[in-house]
């Protein structure tokens, strides 16, 4: 059982930080005072909520200096980006702005002898889990709306980000949300699938591997408690004949190599219609050059090292092999690429839906590009993935666009952008990608049941 949590630093393999995990009891003792503290968070007036969650948010922004290079430290995004405080905001800011709505009683009917009409309800205590690769904002996808909503809240970190939890409960307490309101624990998987199994939480909200997806709904097998899961992806563009191959590569390439490639709804294959084929290579390759691979601390750096030396190397597997299967890899392998952490980005051609880097996740700066004869090509190619959660569609027809999209397997339909998400759109996948729907009005519905009044008035 692992005693202690160790974040190792991508830039040397240096331990950049670790913390001990809790026991079981001590987790136990964590969860009850969740409990207890619910009831009287949830009596709070909405404003109230609101206004002590924006606080803990605007509290991070003040520590964005700091959280920059500490990211850059931990998971290797280069501090030329700025963190992720922006988006962090947007989601929280669009979540409170719409919550009084979102959270309104559903009125179905009233006269002289019933009221009748379905409220919505906190489910209790909410479990986060939360993934390293855009850590503040997945967290507060999830942590802003249920603390909104009346929950409190118990978040629970990846270890190569082991610091975020810690920074935004401090935030949040100095902000003034009560400390066993929102509570950051670091815990092993042990005793998370304890406290799973024991019914300790009220709904869980899970991002990350397939795998760990697996783990958690089995964990919760026989307790109705609902887990929502944002898993694996493989992301597929589609460049048609009408499309701006400008745009389309700066976006598709962008969302591709962006983070290292370690983005939940980042470009993995990329299919483009024959007659624009060679223009669009060629402009990719472009873009590939140009980025510049190194120390995540130097200003100049545009792309990082993946986050862990395992993660690397299962994108330099795919590759060899996919090369070794007849592809073509048209970048050759930088200077700074070290065989560790450092890898030289990628793109390959002469690739086939038989090779794993057209079907396994890679979550690297890897990215396959195939001919395509037309829509009807595209869209079998798109839908032949055991993933499902965003594709990306270039062309200037709206409803072309739209008919497509129905056609698709998939949470979301991008036109003419991609690797974004929208807080008032609800972010959802489907197939192996998980289930469930975090943001938008239905993000509150999920983070709280319905429960229905059906009043008779008295009468004589």
């Amino acid at each position: 059982m692992t005693d202690v949590l160790k974040c190792i630093s991508p830039i040397d393999g240096s331990v950049y930080a670790e913390r001990p995990v809790l026991t079981l009891e001590a987790a136990r003792e964590a969860m009850g005072k969740a409990r207890e503290a619910q009831a009287a968070w949830a009596a709070r007036p909405l404003a109230e909520r609101i206004k002590l969650v924006m606080a803990g948010v605007a509290r991070v922004g003040e520590m964005n200096d700091e959280i920059v290079p500490e990211l850059a430290h931990m998971m290797g995004r280069p501090v030329k980006f700025g963190g992720e405080f922006g988006g962090f905001n947007e989601r929280a800011s669009h979540m409170a702005d719409i919550a009084e709505g979102a959270l309104a009683d559903i009125e179905v009917g009233e006269d002289e002898t019933f009221k009748r009409y379905i409220r919505r309800v906190p489910w209790g205590v909410v479990y986060v889990v939360a993934p390293w690769n855009y850590p503040y904002m997945t967290a507060i996808n999830t942590v802003a709306p249920a603390l909104i909503a009346g929950n409190t809240v118990v978040l629970k970190h990846a270890t190569q980000t082991l610091l975020v939890g810690e920074r935004m409960a401090r935030a949040f307490h100095e902000a003034g949300v009560p400390e066993d309101v929102f509570q950051n624990l670091f815990l092993s998987h042990d005793v998370s699938d304890a406290l799973i199994r024991e019914r300790a939480f009220n709904f869980i909200n899970f991002t990350g591997s397939v795998g760990g997806g697996k783990a958690m709904e089995q964990a919760a097998a026989g307790t109705f408690v609902p887990v929502s899961t944002e898993l694996g992806g493989k992301d597929p563009g589609y460049v048609a004949e009408d499309a701006d191959i400008d745009a389309a590569v700066a976006t598709l390439m962008d969302g591709a190599m962006f983070n290292s490639g370690q983005c939940c709804c980042g470009i993995e294959r990329i299919y483009v219609h024959e007659s624009r084929f060679d223009a669009f290579l060629e402009k990719a390759l472009a873009f590939v050059a140009d980025l510049k691979l190194g120390n995540p601390l130097d200003e100049a750096t545009t792309l990082g090292p993946m986050a862990n030396v395992r993660f690397a190397e299962v994108v330099r597997k795919q590759v060899a092999d996919a090369v070794a299967a007849g592809a073509v890899a048209h970048v050759e392998t930088r200077a700074e690429d070290d065989g560790g952490a450092y890898l030289t980005p990628q793109v390959l051609t002469n690739v086939t839906h038989d090779m794993e880097v057209m079907r396994e996740e890679s979550f690297g700066p890897v990215v396959g590009i195939m001919k395509v004869s037309g829509d009807d090509e595209a869209v079998a190619l798109m839908n032949d993935s055991q993933y499902g959660l965003t594709a990306s569609l270039w062309t200037q027809d709206v409803e072309r666009a739209a008919r497509i999209g129905d056609a698709l397997e998939t949470g979301t339909v991008f036109m003419n952008r991609a690797d974004y998400l929208d807080p008032g759109l609800c972010w959802t996948g489907c197939k192996n990608t998980g289930k469930g729907g975090g943001l938008s009005v239905i993000g509150y519905h999920n983070l709280t049941r319905p429960k229905s009044y059906h009043l008779k008035k008295v009468t004589k």
